[in-house]
């Protein structure tokens, strides 16, 4: 049952609540294809914000777009053993073209290593050609069996980096590069805190020596990979025969890294921060940043209020911000806070006669609080509230995570945590894969990482929770998406 704003609240079903979410504010809708989504105006316009972000570190960091076939021959998939076993089950495969059975069935991309790898095998002959820094903005396909908007869907919008280099280290320390340039991005642009840290060999990427990820914890305690980084080693290379010739006149195979993230930041923005009002976004990813309401009874009184409105439109403008005057007639106030709540926009100003006669508009934040500011030094205040709005939803974030992780988990608090309230577990890890499928068939959760040093327990946990042996590393369990 929905509450006065037709939104199901968060305790009484998360996932309702996280669709009704995404409908209030027009951010995607299923589409007539099963398991695919359209995504809206709304939500591409986050998607835009993200890219465009992401983008500009890609390029200060040297890599370069570039753009890669959808259609991948299947013989390809197949020649990296690990990498065709791993996405078999998810592929979707085209058998004919223009009415005649095609020679060679072609994949639909999955991912892109294997036909990259083939154009890299061609373009480079020497050390000199490296690094290749690449990254492309694609669709994926992957045949999902269950979908959940923004989150898994069959096809989804992302970025994939794919580099290659003369020495392992160079490859090593790109795959790091990515992982903290991502975790910047969540922090500083999404307000989204993550751990980061490596996979276990399970739950790494198929195909990669090592993968590397960034973890964040949603309002209802579940995990969301948000990012992966991966340290492929030679193992491509070697599967397309991707070599180059070394200093001494020797032939080597590549070293090579990939990474991606996907519209599933969306997904995560949304879970993070949102509310039973409806969508919250941090300000640096909102489209609207700022909505004006001017307020009239009369026709003098809107002319009055409306000119008034307009000045502030045009000063928040040329300071660079995204803002939007709302003048529709026959429309309450009140509907239109409503809507704009609803969308997310962290910023609303309202102007009345009295305020027009005081020369002060209501700044009213979308997290709460509503104070006058004169309009003489709206620009000032405006970006002021924005920075603490961004600011006050990492920290409230990150207090979240921190309220529910609990460390030095025993085997009992550890089956407690996850069939109960959920939330991030740290707790000592033999190393056993069998330990690692114990904990997931009776919990429900997975490693999400072995913590990066900074987020590492001190003094380490010693003893593995659940087998009690000793404990190689420590380990973050949580039920996930």
């Amino acid at each position: 049952m929905g509450n006065e704003q037709g939104i199901t609240p968060r305790a009484e079903d998360f996932s309702a609540w996280y669709n009704d979410v995404i409908m209030r504010a027009e951010l995607a809708d299923h589409s007539p294809v099963r398991g695919c989504m359209v995504i809206r105006p709304h939500g591409y316009a986050i998607w835009e914000l993200m890219q465009g972000a992401l983008d500009d570190r890609f390029k200060q960091t040297g890599h370069k777009n570039a753009y890669f076939p959808l259609f991948i021959p299947q013989s390809f998939l197949a020649k990296e053993a690990e990498h065709v076993e791993g996405f078999a089950p998810q592929t979707a495969v085209v058998t004919q073209g223009g009415g005649k059975e095609l020679e060679e069935p072609l994949v639909v991309r999955p991912t892109s290593e294997t036909i990259i790898y083939a154009m890299l095998a061609k373009w480079i002959q020497s050390y000199r050609d490296m690094p290749v820094l690449l990254n492309q903005w694609a669709n994926i396909v992957r045949w999902e069996m269950r979908t959940r908007l923004f989150l898994r869907t069959t096809e989804f919008l992302w970025q994939e980096g794919h580099t290659a280099h003369a020495t392992r280290q160079e490859a090593e320390e790109e795959t790091q590069l990515i992982l903290k340039l991502y975790r910047s991005f969540m922090e500083e642009w999404m307000a989204l805190p993550v751990l980061t840290g490596v996979k276990t060999e399970s739950e790494k990427f198929a195909g990669a020596v090592r993968t590397y990820a960034c973890e964040g914890l949603m309002q209802d305690n579940k995990a969301l990979q948000t990012g992966t980084s991966h340290y492929l080693g030679q193992n491509f290379a070697k599967a397309f025969g991707t070599q180059y010739q070394t200093q001494n006149g020797e032939l080597e195979y590549v070293w090579s890294t990939s990474w991606g993230v996907s519209t599933r930041l969306v997904g995560g923005l949304i879970m993070a921060h949102s509310d039973d009002v409806g969508l919250v976004c941090p300000p640096r990813l909102a489209p609207v940043q700022v909505v004006i309401v001017p307020i009239w009874r009369t026709d003098a009184e809107r002319d009055t209020v409306l000119g008034v409105a307009r000045a502030m439109l045009e000063q928040l403008r040329e300071a660079g911000l995204r803002v939007e005057l709302d003048g529709r007639e026959g429309m309450k106030p009140g509907a239109k806070y409503y809507e704009w709540e609803g969308q997310g926009v962290p910023v609303r100003l309202e102007v009345g006669p009295r305020d027009v006669k005081q020369e002060q508009a209501m700044l009213a934040r979308r997290t709460g609080g509503k104070t006058p500011v004169p309009v003489a030094g709206l620009r000032q205040a405006v970006e002021t509230a924005l920075g603490e709005i961004q600011d006050e939803l990492l920290a409230a974030a990150l207090a979240r995570r921190e309220e529910n992780s609990l460390r030095g988990a025993t085997k009992k608090q550890l089956i407690e945590l996850m069939n109960g309230p959920g939330g991030f577990a740290y707790g000592g890890y033999c190393g056993d894969e069998a330990c690692e499928e114990a904990i997931k068939q009776e919990t429900k959760a997975t490693i999400r990482v072995l913590p990066d040093e900074e987020f590492r327990s001190s003094p380490a946990p010693s003893d593995c929770v659940w087998c009690g042996k000793k404990a190689v590393t420590e380990a973050v369990w949580a039920r996930a998406y």
